[in-house]
């Protein structure tokens, strides 16, 4: 809304995604939408996994769409050797995001909280923690 403000109030969104190759953009969801991803140029790996824990991944080419239901846990992931550009579409205009990596490991949870429910301990916790920290 903030870039298109014609949006407000009509329950769409969109979204353009640029990847450099070896790129990805990492495990997240959208609370409030499902999004609907167009591949313009490149190539991209994308999926998402359901609640029953299945992956549907694919390998987009130059024209192919992919769907990502609400609230489903996804990403996509440039491996090719050129820059992959996409538009997505939501179905909300305020979808929300959720990543992973930072909600997990940059907000807080107790390190053993984490170490426990990953079967790890608590240094590989850091480790992934000081990965994701903030470079000043």
């Amino acid at each position: 809304m903030a870039e298109f403000p014609a949006l407000n109030c009509q329950s769409v969104s969109y979204a353009t995604l640029l990847f450099p190759n070896g790129t990805t953009n990492p495990p997240h969801t959208h609370p409030r939408a499902a999004e609907l991803l167009f591949l313009v140029d490149g190539e991209l790996q994308v999926g998402f996994v359901d609640t029953a824990g299945k992956l549907y991944a694919q390998t987009l080419q130059v024209g192919d769409m992919f769907v990502f239901p609400k609230g489903l846990v996804h990403f996509q992931y440039n491996a090719g050797t050129s820059y992959a550009i996409a538009l997505s579409a939501f179905g909300s205009a305020s979808a929300g995001t959720v990543s992973l990596p930072g909600t997990l490991f940059a907000t807080g949870i107790d390190d053993a909280v984490l170490a426990k429910s990953f079967k790890t301990d608590v240094g590989v916790i850091q480790k992934l923690k000081a990965g994701l920290a903030v470079k000043p």
